[in-house]
């Protein structure tokens, strides 16, 4: 029959059927609402010499995969005495059979025994870091060969009845679906040129990232930025890049690469802002590794697949303020590209669309009706000076108060004049009164030194919605002072990069201040707080929209400079990435 069966670790095999005894009556495996967490999960890996299966069987799945149960055990859980032979021609012709362009393909075992569940991602796909709580399941390795080494044009995939399983199928490497669930006749057309085109025929199992490029226009208040995600493969067919031939990118040719795709894409897609043509700048041009969730720079750099490598550009428009329209025009079409998936992302989201060679240009148009635009929160001013020297006078002033009623006392005991005495008390009795009652320090209460506390750290990262240095150094010197401005600088500039987005900055969506506390002893003209904050940002990136969120603890101490309240000390006690 052409089945070959390895050995199988039958006292492990046992075990688990003891374990699935029990449940056997209870036929039914659970439905859940995700693929990748079915009870079954199956891998299909298209190769050139034939169909390579990893199945994963789950324990309230194993009697509706009986046909690859060993014969003690199959005869043990009453299903009969047919043989393992038998029953393993049925399993290939019937229960998960592959057909290759109508041809139905012989398959045999390569491996089987108890094994864990790869626990993976529910969206993604990618197997999780913690495997503790994996459960039991049977993991059955299977080969499908193609007949003479031919490479068939479609193949239909067959399932059996009675259990949910998860599936997913690479070519070549590449993943022609996202996890999605089983059924029988589906029918994959291969395409031997370019794994990346091969697809199904049912429109609900094409992937979401399916086409080759893709293009992104994102308009903040200071700059307006273009992101082209493009595959190297597709692109050789419009510049070189030292591609032909090859199957995989070296990690040493990757730089030459970046290079040359970052020179070939600055001289397309333009840009018009405001109806006057654009001239970006090439900010970066990285690999990337893209899922359904998230998008990351791959660094450091390694050997990739030439058919799934995609690459990432972006270019920057320096603006000064919110621009009115934007309109990008995509001029790479070919056979291969024939349509494109684009976004338009602003303060209120994305708006994603298509382009098609009849309609080639993304446009953006300001709607926003109350945009946020960066500003710095007013300070409250520290105490004018004369209320300083009122309140540093009031010692005095009552010392000079308590001699004139002496010198009064006196002049009346000595029946001497008590006019002058009479009226300098009197005097310095009013300035005291009114020294204490207008006098004040720059030592606030705890309201005020948590409002003060607040609008600084607030405007320290507004300062960082700014595109260039030198506007972040001058938003920056309004509310740091001294030594600690480049520090500031260069400590909240690296707390908002995203290092896997190739060094893109997260903008402060809001700043948090959960804690503030006075501690006392501060010198004159300053006070210091135990503060506790909490920053939340995000950045728009690659057509995800990544977030970043920072706790801080720290002791703060703020001093008057220059007539304002500014930071004058930072000592970080705790930082804490959420």
């Amino acid at each position: 029959m052409g089945h070959r069966v390895t050995p199988i670790n039958c006292t492990l095999f046992v075990v688990l059927y003891l374990l699935i005894a029990s449940i056997t009556a209870r036929a039914d495996a659970i439905v859940m609402s995700q693929a990748l967490r079915a009870t079954t999960i199956v891998e299909y890996h298209v190769e050139e010499r034939g169909v390579r299966v990893d199945l994963e069987i789950g324990l309230n799945a194993l009697p509706v995969f009986k046909n690859l149960i060993p014969d003690e055990i199959y005869s043990d859980m009453g299903f009969g005495t047919e043989p393992l032979r038998d029953r393993l021609a049925a399993f290939f012709q019937h229960d998960l059979p592959i057909f290759a362009d109508g041809e139905w393909l012989p398959g045999r075992i390569q491996n089987m025994g108890p094994q864990k569940r790869i626990l993976r991602d529910p969206i993604n796909g990618t197997p999780l870091p913690v495997q503790d709580e994996a459960p039991d399941v049977i993991r059955v390795e299977m080969f499908y060969p193609f007949a003479d080494g031919s490479l068939p044009e479609a193949l239909v995939f067959g399932a059996p009845r009675g259990t949910d399983i998860g599936f997913v199928v690479y070519h070549e490497g590449v993943a022609v679906n996202d996890f999605r669930y089983l059924a029988p006749g589906y029918t994959l057309k291969l395409d031997w040129e370019d794994p990346w085109y091969s697809s199904f025929a049912t429109n609900s199992l094409k992937r979401r990232y399916a086409e080759p490029m893709s293009g992104f226009i994102y308009v903040e208040n200071f700059e307006v930025r273009k992101e082209i995600i493009v595959r190297p493969k597709d692109l050789q067919r419009w510049t070189d890049l030292g591609l032909a031939g090859r199957k995989d990118i070296p990690a040493a040719m990757q730089p030459e690469i970046r290079r040359k795709v970052g020179e070939f894409l600055a001289r397309h897609h333009p840009v018009t802002i405001d109806g006057e043509p654009a001239q970006g700048i090439l900010e970066s041009v990285n690999f990337l590794e893209r899922t359904l969730t998230s998008s990351r720079v791959i660094d450091p750099p390694q050997d990739l697949d030439l058919d799934s490598a995609i690459m990432g550009a972006i270019f920057v428009y320096p603006r000064d303020g919110l621009p009115q329209k934007v309109e990008m025009d995509w001029d790479l079409w070919d056979e291969r590209i024939t349509r494109v998936p684009v976004s338009a992302v602003d303060q209120a989201g994305p708006l994603p669309s298509y382009l098609e060679r009849d309609w080639t240009v993304l446009e953006w148009t300001n709607f926003l009706k109350n945009p946020d635009i960066p500003s710095l929160r007013a300070v409250e001013a520290p105490v004018e000076e004369w209320r300083l020297w009122a309140q540093r006078a009031f010692p005095a002033l009552t010392i000079l108060a308590l001699l004139s009623v002496l010198w009064l006392l006196r002049r009346r005991s000595t029946a001497g004049n008590a006019a002058l005495p009479a009226i300098g008390g009197l005097l310095f009795l009013a300035l005291a009164i009114l020294a204490n009652r207008y006098g004040a320090n720059n030592q606030p209460e705890a309201e005020r030194a948590t409002a003060i506390t607040g609008d600084v750290l607030h405007n320290i990262y507004r300062a960082f919605d700014y595109r260039e240095e030198g506007d972040v150094y001058d938003m920056l010197e309004c509310s740091v002072s001294g030594e600690l401005l480049t520090d500031i600088f260069l400590e909240t500039k690296r707390s908002l990069v995203l290092a896997n987005q190739g060094g893109a900055s997260a903008k402060v969506k809001d700043i948090q201040l959960d804690a503030v506390t006075v501690i006392p002893g501060a010198e004159q003209d300053s006070f210091t707080v135990k503060a506790d904050w909490t920053v939340n940002g995000s950045v728009g990136h690659w057509g995800h929209v990544h977030t970043r969120s920072n706790r801080y603890l720290a002791d703060l101490t703020i001093a008057v400079d220059d007539g304002q309240w500014k930071l004058r000390a930072m000592t970080v006690l705790q930082e804490e990435r959420l």
